[in-house]
């Protein structure tokens, strides 16, 4: 099971991690942290040291409450982040958090390797055909409406067959269009109740139905900081204790903020495993 990330095959056989990047003022976790160069450098210095495989770079919150951002706002966030990172850290493999499509186009322009998409082409119909054009590596998260009405969506009969559903039918248009790299975010917290999430987590091995890498991306969210009544700040035991069960249904990557963390589950998981 490979992906090609300008011109490298990565195998992702062994489950690999990605360390969360947000420059964005209100991300619900780490909103402002990263605003300044300096910061920038620091902290993708750390997840590179500490193993990260892939950078994700978010700069448009996706938390229900997030304020509107304009496509040109987003755009003069992310490209001197990309540019930054790469005039540093050249061999990084950046991942770009985005649903519209010009984002996507001036990211991928700029060297940006994978687009992961909470939207999976529903928000902006034109990100298909920037993902077919440049052929990189695609995110398709699972989610209805937009953040905005997300949580007022989450009446479902069998929400397993429902998005296994979802995902087939994006699965086909993507490879009508000729795009090779898929891999598939079920979309932890987005239109989902907390028990909605944790029966989408105890049933993923069902995703590996469809033959592509999953994403996991639990790392501090509600679904971890509600249930034990603590703040996201506190949650990293909890993220890494379901960090461990994805793994364990089958996911290949682990979208964190904590990468150390992450790294060690992997190779604990692969001790076991490989």
């Amino acid at each position: 099971m490979f992906i090609n990330c300008k011109g490298r095959l990565i195998d992702l056989s062994i489950p690999k991690v990605m360390g969360i990047l947000n420059v964005t003022p209100n991300s619900f976790f780490d909103g402002g942290k990263y605003k300044n160069e300096s910061d920038i450098i620091s902290q993708i210095e750390k997840m590179l040291t500490e193993g990260a495989d892939f950078i994700d770079i978010g700069a448009y919150s996706s938390k229900p409450s997030a304020e509107f951002v304009s496509e040109q706002q987003e755009i003069e966030r992310i490209i001197p982040a990309i540019e930054l990172i790469l005039k540093h850290f050249p061999e990084t493999l950046l991942s770009i958090d985005t649903f519209r499509a010009e984002v996507a186009k001036a990211s991928i322009e700029n060297g940006a390797a994978i687009i992961n998409d909470i939207s999976a082409g529903e928000l902006d119909s034109k990100m298909f055909d920037v993902i077919a054009h440049f052929n990189v590596p695609y995110i398709m998260m699972h989610m209805r409406g937009n953040p905005q009405t997300m949580q007022n969506l989450t009446q479902y009969d069998d929400i397993v067959k429902e998005m296994l559903f979802y995902f087939s039918e994006k699965v086909s248009k993507t490879r009508s269009l000729g795009i090779n790299d898929l891999i598939l975010d079920p979309g932890f917290g987005f239109a989902k109740t907390t028990d909605q999430n944790y029966e989408v987590l105890q049933k993923m091995e069902l995703f590996n139905l469809l033959e592509l890498p999953v994403l996991a991306g639990v790392s501090r969210k509600s679904m971890i900081y509600k249930t034990l009544d603590i703040t996201p700040q506190e949650a990293l035991n909890g993220t890494t204790f379901l960090n461990t069960i994805a793994l364990t249904k089958g996911a290949k990557i682990l979208r964190v903020h904590d990468v150390k963390e992450a790294v060690e589950c992997v190779k604990l998981f692969n001790k076991i495993n490989l």
